[in-house]
């Protein structure tokens, strides 16, 4: 699985919320099936993560290159997939 084509395609054609505070809503919510942060995400928030019963995927890279997998001309330190649509990028949990 190429993770930027199956987050490009999770965007497209599924349910898919950036930014750390949308993150965090969707978490309380139940919403989220899955969240992915960058490398460089804020410690705190990666603390949080951590406390929650939700699958998080790390970026290999920064929240910069993230932003740029994600198609957005800005910053992405943390996303959060509420509904995958046609990509396989739930897949990740079973790994």
């Amino acid at each position: 699985m190429d993770f930027e084509t199956s987050l490009r395609r999770a965007i497209k054609t599924g349910n898919v919320v950036i930014g750390q505070k949308e993150t965090k809503d969707c978490i309380s919510e139940g919403k989220a099936q899955m969240v992915v942060v960058a490398s460089n995400c804020p410690g705190d928030f990666v603390s949080y993560l951590k406390e929650q019963d939700i699958f998080s995927y790390t970026y290999d890279d920064s929240s910069k290159a993230l932003g740029i997998s994600c198609g957005r001309p800005h910053f992405v330190s943390a996303l959060a997939v509420i509904d995958a649509g046609d990509s396989d990028i739930l897949s990740l949990k079973r790994v």
